[in-house]
C-alpha cells in the first residue's frame, strides 16, 4: 500500500462540516443504545427467569432478527428518506424495550412470551449506523475526507461498545438490570430523535426512480451490486467470525493459566485500543491504493497476526499480539464501508452498509458457536490459528472473483476518478 504526502484534512475539519458535529452527535447517542441493549437485556433476562439457557435463547432471537432483517429495515430508510423511516422504526423499537423491560423486572414472565418479545423487538432496531454512513457521503463530497469520516465514525463506534457495558455496571449497582434496558429505549428515542431533526438529514432525499433498475435484468442500472458488494461482506463476515472467536480463546488462555477474569478483560480493552488506533491511522493516510485491493491486505494481516498471537506464551505477550491484531480491525471495516459505498447507488447506500453491518453480526453469532466446538478439541495455539483462517479463507475466496465493475448510477465522472486513485 503507498500512501501520497499530500496534506489531508484534519479529523477537526471533518467535525467542521456545516451541521456534521449535531448530527454525528446524536446519532452516536442512538447508537449507544446498541452498546447497552444486549448486556442489559441478557442480565435482566437472567434474573427473571434464574436460567442461563432461557437467556440464551432470547439474546439468540433478539440477535438474529435484528442482523438478519437490517438490510430490509434500510431498505425504507433508501426508499422513504430517513426521517419518514426511522422516527417510527425508533419509536417502534423504543416502545417495545420498555415492554421487554416490564415483562423482565420482576420474575414470573413465561419464557416463550420473553422470546416473542425480543425477537418482534429485534426485527425493529433501526439501522442507525448504515444512515449515520450514508449521510456522511451526502455531508462530505471529497473521497479522502469521506474515508476520514469513516474512519472517525467506526472508533466512535468501537469505543460505543466497549463503554456500553460499563453503562450498564453502573446501572445494575443500584437498580434493576431492567433498568438498563429503560436506558437504552431512552438512548435510541432522544438520539433518533434529535439526529432526523438535523438539517443535514433533512436533506438526505430518499431514492427516486432513477435510481432504482428499470428492469430485472438491467445489471448496469441495479442500485446493489450482488458482486461488487460480495468482497467486502465477506470479508466483513471474516473479521467478526474471527474477533468472536478470539474472544473466547482470550478467555480460555486467562482460565488455563489460572489468572482473573479481569485478565481477559484487559487483554480485551488492548484489541479495542489497538483498533482505535488503526482506524485513526488509517483515515490520516491518503491511500493512492483502490480501496479493493487494499481490503484483502487489511484482512490478510488481521488473520496472520491472529494466528502469530497463539505462540504467545504469557498474557502480557498475547495482549500486545492481540493489539498488533487490532491495528487491522477498523481499517478493515472501514474499509468495506468506503467500498460499499462505491458500488452502490445514492439511493441504495444504506442497504449497502447495511449487509456490511449484517456481515460483521452474523459473522459474530457464527464465531461463538465455533469458538465453543473448539475450545478443548484443539490446543489454543490451533484455535488461534483457526481464528486467523476465518479472515484469510474468505478473503482469497473473493480475490478469485472478477474485481472489476462499472461505476454504480449516480456516481460522478469526478469522483470515479478519485476512486482510482
Amino acid at each position: 500500500m503507498s500512501a501520497s504526502s499530500s496534506p489531508r484534512p484534519s479529523y477537526a475539519a471533518v467535525l467542521r462540516v456545516p451541521h456534521a458535529r449535531r448530527t454525528f452527535l446524536a446519532a452516536l447517542v442512538g447508537r449507544l443504545c446498541y452498546g447497552v441493549v444486549s448486556v442489559a437485556v441478557m442480565l435482566s433476562v437472567t434474573r427473571a427467569t434464574g436460567s442461563y439457557a432461557v437467556a440464551g435463547t432470547v439474546m439468540a432471537l433478539f440477535g438474529a432478527t435484528g442482523v438478519f432483517l437490517m438490510p430490509y429495515r434500510a431498505a425504507l430508510v433508501d426508499r422513504y428518506g430517513p426521517r419518514r423511516a426511522l422516527t417510527p422504526m425508533a419509536l417502534l423499537y423504543a416502545g417495545l424495550l420498555c415492554v421487554l423491560a416490564a415483562a423482565t423486572w420482576r420474575p414470573g414472565t413465561p419464557a416463550p412470551a420473553l422470546g416473542v418479545i425480543a425477537a418482534v423487538t429485534g426485527a425493529c432496531a433501526p439501522p442507525l449506523g448504515p444512515t449515520m454512513r450514508a449521510v456522511w457521503a451526502e455531508l462530505v463530497v471529497e473521497r479522502g475526507m469521506l474515508q476520514r469520516a469513516y474512519g472517525l465514525d467506526g472508533v466512535a463506534e468501537e469505543l460505543l461498545f466497549v463503554t456500553g457495558p460499563l453503562v450498564v455496571g453502573v446501572v445494575v449497582g443500584f437498580a434493576s438490570p431492567a433498568a438498563g434496558v429503560l436506558l437504552s429505549a431512552v438512548l435510541m428515542a432522544v438520539g433518533t430523535l434529535a439526529f432526523v431533526t438535523s438539517p443535514a438529514v433533512g436533506g438526505a432525499r430518499p431514492a427516486d426512480a432513477g435510481s432504482r433498475p428499470k428492469s430485472p435484468s438491467a445489471k448496469e442500472s441495479s442500485p446493489l451490486s450482488g458482486r461488487a458488494l460480495l468482497q467486502p461482506v465477506v470479508v466483513a463476515t471474516g473479521v467478526g467470525l474471527s474477533l468472536s472467536v478470539v474472544e473466547l480463546l482470550v478467555v480460555a488462555f486467562a482460565e488455563q493459566r489460572h489468572l482473573g477474569a479481569d485478565s481477559a478483560a484487559w487483554v480485551l480493552a488492548a484489541l479495542s485500543a489497538g483498533s482505535a488506533v488503526g482506524g485513526l491511522l488509517n483515515g490520516a493516510v491518503d491511500w493512492r491504493t483502490p480501496a479493493r485491493v487494499r481490503l484483502p491486505r487489511l484482512a490478510a494481516g488481521l488473520g496472520l497476526t491472529l494466528a502469530a498471537a497463539g505462540l504467545a506464551p504469557g498474557l502480557w505477550t498475547l495482549a500486545a499480539a492481540v493489539a498488533c491484531a487490532g491495528v487491522f480491525v477498523a481499517p478493515a471495516l472501514t474499509t468495506a464501508y468506503l467500498l460499499a459505498d462505491e458500488t452502490a447507488a445514492p439511493g441504495a447506500r444504506t442497504r449497502a452498509g447495511a449487509w456490511i453491518n449484517t456481515g460483521v453480526n452474523a459473522g459474530s453469532s457464527g464465531g461463538a458457536m465455533a469458538a465453543g466446538l473448539l475450545v478443548g478439541r484443539l490446543p489454543l495455539g490451533a484455535c488461534f490459528v483457526v481464528a486467523g483462517v476465518a479472515v484469510l479463507a474468505p478473503t482469497v475466496l473473493t480475490l478469485l472473483q472478477p474485481t472489476s465493475s462499472p461505476p454504480a448510477p449516480g456516481r460522478t465522472r469526478r469522483q470515479s476518478a478519485v476512486n482510482r486513485r
